[in-house]
């Protein structure tokens, strides 16, 4: 699987951003998909995922904030971030099965 993540950049306080990432693979609708954080010097972590089904769980660190959704028909999740912080600068990177992104850069601007 072939995933490439779109729409990052620079944010300022309570920001909002959305990413994208578009997968080539023709069974899409059956995996499930995440997104995945990580900062300098940190750990990669886990921030949202969207099974098949449509069900969702979050990082306790954006629930209420972020939102991930799917679009089956063009082979697409989204990552909706509203109330941006400045914790939230990280490379943000699509994962599905093991199969990961390039990335896309959120930046928190002063």
């Amino acid at each position: 699987v072939q995933l490439v993540e779109s729409g990052g950049g620079l944010v300022q306080a309570g920001g909002s951003l959305k990413l994208s990432c578009a997968a080539s693979t023709n069974i899409f609708r059956l995996i499930q998909m995440s997104w995945y954080r990580q900062a300098p010097g940190k750990q990669r972590e886990l921030v949202a995922f969207i099974d098949r089904g449509g069900s969702t769980n979050y990082a306790d660190s954006v629930k209420g904030r972020f939102t991930i959704s799917r679009d089956n028909a063009k082979s697409t999740v989204y990552l909706q971030m509203n109330s941006l912080k400045p914790e939230d600068t990280a490379v943000y990177l699509c994962n599905a099965l093991t199969c990961w992104g390039q990335g896309t850069q959120v930046t928190f601007s002063s």
